[in-house]
């Protein structure tokens, strides 16, 4: 799939004014596959973090363009087999869901990460019984490379894929 086949959508940068997309994701729904909700205090400190580009990542809200905020995506510096990469996640809010945005999200935050040069490969680690976020890498055109023991968030360890995009295409 191409970012021509899928809706339009922008990708913002975090602000302040992204908590409420945090808060709207912290749902047991939303958070299955992650661990189960985040205490307030561990989200407005993820918030926090998320506002540090350079210490954190690159996280951004997905808004539509009707200006509706849909969710949130990014990237971050992240170590695999011994290599520096990126890595990345999205969320997309469950009115939106099955869209297509997940998709669209993934290949503009694969556009983020190329533009920012610094690592050839942009990893994704969904749940191996998430079979949404494992279609979304598959048809963003991520590579399927194993399953692997993942933690996260701190302390919680799933079976994840590992998903490989290759930046340098």
């Amino acid at each position: 799939m191409t970012a021509a086949d899928t809706p339009p959508l922008t990708l913002v940068p975090w602000s302040d004014a992204a908590f409420e997309v945090l808060q709207k994701s912290n749902t047991p729904e939303m958070t299955e596959h992650l661990g189960g909700p985040e205490s307030p205090e561990k989200l407005a400190d993820r918030h926090r973090r998320y506002l540090d580009p350079d210490e954190n990542g690159t996280m951004f809200l997905i808004v539509l363009p009707d200006g509706a905020v849909a969710g949130s995506t990014g990237f971050w510096d992240h170590e695999w087999a011994g290599e520096p990469a990126y890595e990345t996640g999205y969320a997309i809010l469950p009115e939106f869901q099955g869209r297509g945005l997940a998709v669209a999200a993934s290949l503009a935050v694969a556009e983020a990460a190329r533009a920012d040069g610094r690592h050839r490969w942009l990893y994704a680690f969904p749940s191996v019984e998430h079979a949404a976020s494992n279609a979304v890498c598959r048809k963003a055109g991520f590579e399927l490379l194993e399953e692997s023991e993942f933690e996260y968030p701190k302390g919680h360890f799933l079976r994840s894929n590992v998903w490989r995009f290759d930046l340098e295409k």
